[in-house]
């Protein structure tokens, strides 16, 4: 059963997500927002349902094939229509714990300036990130995920908002 809930904050949503499949469908609900200098925190422990979520966004754009984790790479850039052809780059900053500026250094700001997009998982790691448009804390028990969607002001507000208004699996 999923459970939505919209919470005193009008910016805040949160979603009782039953499994997998409405891991995934959460961010396939999103996938219509994506538009170019957008950007999406996921936070979570390991297990989470960040990298779920993430698939779920990429295969309601038509993304196919084996999806992996940025984890080893730091990203994994996807070539998109929706973005005319631009990338949305799908990071993993777990690996910079110790080194939160090595994300500048590599050069990967410019993944976060239109027309590209950007997800990062364990964007708390790296220093000096854009603010996202959306961020999704993913919190999951035995029984249940839990996923906290707060959207910032800004110029994606009002699709994203609409989107997760809407959300239902």
């Amino acid at each position: 059963m999923i459970v939505a809930m919209q919470s005193f904050d009008p910016s805040t949503f949160v979603f009782s997500l039953a499994d997998e499949a409405s891991t995934q469908a959460l961010g396939a609900a999103l996938a219509p927002c994506l538009a170019g200098g957008l950007s999406v925190h996921l936070l979570g422990d390991l297990g989470a349902g960040k990298t779920t979520f993430t698939r779920g966004l990429l295969r309601a754009l038509g993304v196919r094939g084996a999806l992996r984790s940025p984890s080893y790479a730091l990203v994994e850039p996807y070539a998109l229509a929706q973005l005319g052809g631009a990338s949305l780059h799908h990071f993993d900053f777990y690996r910079l714990e110790h080194t939160p500026l090595a994300w500048k250094e590599a050069g990967f700001a410019e993944a976060f300036e239109p027309p590209h997009a950007a997800i990062v998982e364990w964007p708390q790691y790296a220093r000096g990130l854009p603010t996202p448009a959306l961020t999704v804390q993913l919190t999951h028990t035995l029984e249940t995920r839990l996923a906290q969607c707060t959207v910032a002001q800004g110029a994606f507000t009002a699709s994203i908002s609409a989107a997760l208004q809407a959300f239902t699996p």
